[in-house]
């Protein structure tokens, strides 16, 4: 379908994809079971004192943060209050593991049913991570007086609600990775943190205390997107040959082609970040059950330069640790060599497997100094602008732009293969 005169490039692609029938049917069933989750994210718990829960939120710094990702959800203690992050936190551990367990290796090298099985430990998985977590997320606010304690009951009927709610939300992003558009884990994550942004945005234009370090923070948030969008989609593009024997009659002739292979920059996307909070929110966790100066300090501790600066290494050293354990997954070497494949100038097998780990160390510098300054932008932005009413999750931003992205290309060649134009040129 040629584009009409006149009409911007992406809302003629959005016209294109609602004009399919199919299409238009997992762009509706993906929004009907976003508003599901929606619902379900308002309906809260028994034993809450919605007043307590929300003083307690607007004065722990780390609190709020989680909260964004549920999309307000923590802040209700609903019965998805956890989201699902047991889920990522059980996929997380299940991509450790592959490597380590002999037994998961090989089920890793069985095609598609291998997967199917090393999914459904994940799930089993799951289950027990979600009750510690509940369990873990019950006694902290039970202890700041938000939630009423109970007894074994109440607390066994709450565990329980907030793993259901959980096991649910992962149910619900199976169906639309199934029947919608996108991966659900994904979208139900990008859903949150989008429902928790027009909250954020109402509390800076309230406060006009500080209006030039508000519209400072504008421009920072700005360029902080457009720098993930252009690490996200940045590659390091490996020549590869290939050559193959065809026979034609009693004679054999040779033929070659030539690809690359793209090397991501941030191989490891939000993994790090994820890896380096769990670190550095220990031991504010564990001072919370103690008192004295030394808990105190690290009760407060998010808000110490030191907090920062160690947050910043850690995600150095997990971008390195998460890139090589996944480079040394995909094999590539081993896949080229048994594909016919090479890199000129390089000799297949063990040459080839050093150089690639050679280029994937140099350029994971870059992605890895990436994600450290996205993870402590908000302490830079905080600094530079005055402004401490809005709260700037570059963690939020990576996640929601990273979404976005993988949507509009699974849209793009939707479009692409019904011969119309998509997105991208």
């Amino acid at each position: 379908m040629q584009q009409r005169q006149g009409r911007p490039r992406l809302l003629q692609a959005l016209i294109d994809a609602f004009s399919l029938p199919d299409l238009r049917r997992r762009i509706l069933f993906t929004f009907g079971i976003l508003v599901i989750f929606r619902f379900v994210a308002h309906v809260p718990l028994p034993g809450v004192d919605p007043e307590q829960l929300r003083e307690l939120f607007e004065q722990n710094q780390l609190l709020g943060m989680l909260d964004l990702f549920s999309g307000g959800a923590m802040r209700n203690f609903s019965i998805v209050a956890m989201g699902v992050y047991p889920y990522i936190t059980a996929t997380i551990i299940m991509q450790l593991l592959v490597p380590v367990i002999p037994r998961l290796q090989a089920l890793s090298k069985e095609g598609e049913g291998g997967r199917n099985k090393i999914n459904m430990y994940t799930h089993w998985l799951t289950v027990p991570l979600a009750g510690l977590q509940g369990y873990a997320q019950l006694v902290l606010l039970g202890r700041s007086g938000a939630v009423a304690e109970g007894g074994l009951l109440t607390t066994a009927t709450i565990i329980v609600s907030l793993t259901a709610g959980t096991v649910f939300l992962v149910w619900l992003g199976e169906l639309i990775t199934e029947r919608g558009i996108g991966n659900g884990v994904s979208m139900i994550i990008f859903a949150g943190i989008v429902a928790g942004l027009p909250e954020m945005v109402g509390r800076g234009l309230i406060s006009r205390e500080n209006l030039g370090g508000l519209i400072g923070f504008i421009v920072l948030g700005l360029a902080t997107i457009v720098l993930i969008v252009i690490f996200t989609e940045a590659h390091r593009r490996i020549p590869v040959h290939y050559s193959k024997s065809v026979f034609r009659g009693k004679r054999m002739y040779r033929q070659s082609g030539s690809t690359h292979i793209p090397l991501r920059v941030n191989t490891a996307g939000m993994i790090p970040l994820i890896f380096a909070m769990a670190m550095v929110i220990l031991p504010s966790t564990v001072a919370s059950y103690f008192t004295g100066g030394v808990a105190e300090f690290f009760q407060t501790w998010t808000d110490h330069w030191s907090y920062w600066l160690i947050y910043f290494l850690l995600v150095i050293g997990f971008s390195f640790f998460y890139t090589m354990v996944i480079f040394e997954q995909m094999d590539l070497a081993g896949t080229l060599q048994k594909q016919g494949g090479f890199i000129p100038g390089v000799r297949p097998g063990n040459t080839t497997a050093t150089y690639l780990s050679h280029v994937m160390t140099r350029i994971t510098w870059g992605g890895a100094l990436f994600l450290a300054m996205i993870a402590i932008m908000p302490f830079l932005v905080r600094h530079m602008t005055g402004v401490e009413v809005v709260a700037l999750s570059s963690t939020a931003l990576l996640i929601m732009v990273g979404v976005a992205l993988d949507t509009m290309k699974q849209l793009e060649s939707q479009l692409v293969m019904r011969r119309y134009e998509g997105f991208l040129k």
